[in-house]
């Protein structure tokens, strides 16, 4: 996971970026990148408080690692559509709109892990709850029938 605290240092760059820019004071388009990426950085932070284990190895929820980074791409998507359209006019660099579109490519792929996680967990706990169920249901049967699966059937003590 130390890559993915490097991919979104990456970000948070690009942010500090386009938050010092001077041309954001002169059109509302600059602005609205700056909107953008403001919500970036909110994203990264939950992505990393989502990590943060207080120095301990945590398990992510990948449930909960697939919604955050679905909206990263989502996010992603529109900010690189805005750097397409106003490099110019905002006077964003090259090197910028190249970190940027690298990180939201990096972005893309650990939603396919985070998400592919996330339904195979979902297919697991639905074949658990499955497996419960039957044998509640076989577990039920049993008790009526007197005794079982064990092969003994108790005879009632006393007079007849």
């Amino acid at each position: 996971m130390a890559h993915i605290r490097s991919h979104l240092l990456a970000a948070f760059a690009v942010a500090g970026f386009f938050m010092s820019a001077p041309a954001f004071a002169q059109s509302s388009a600059c602005q609205e990148g700056q909107k953008i990426l403001q919500e970036r950085q909110g994203l990264v932070q939950q992505i990393n408080k989502l990590m943060d284990g207080g120095g301990k190895k945590k398990q992510v929820d990948p449930r909960a690692a697939c919604s955050i980074f679905t909206k990263l791409v989502t996010n992603g998507s529109a900010g690189q559509k805005w750097m397409t359209d106003n490099k110019d006019w905002c006077q964003i660099p090259d090197q910028v709109v190249e970190g940027f579109t690298k990180d939201h490519k990096r972005s893309q792929e650990i939603k396919g892990q985070a998400c592919g996680a996330a339904a195979k967990m979902a297919e697991m706990e639905k074949r658990a709850k499955q497996q419960q169920a039957q044998q509640a249901q076989q577990g039920g049967m049993a008790g009526k029938m007197g005794g079982g699966l064990t092969g003994t059937l108790s005879i009632p003590k006393g007079a007849l």
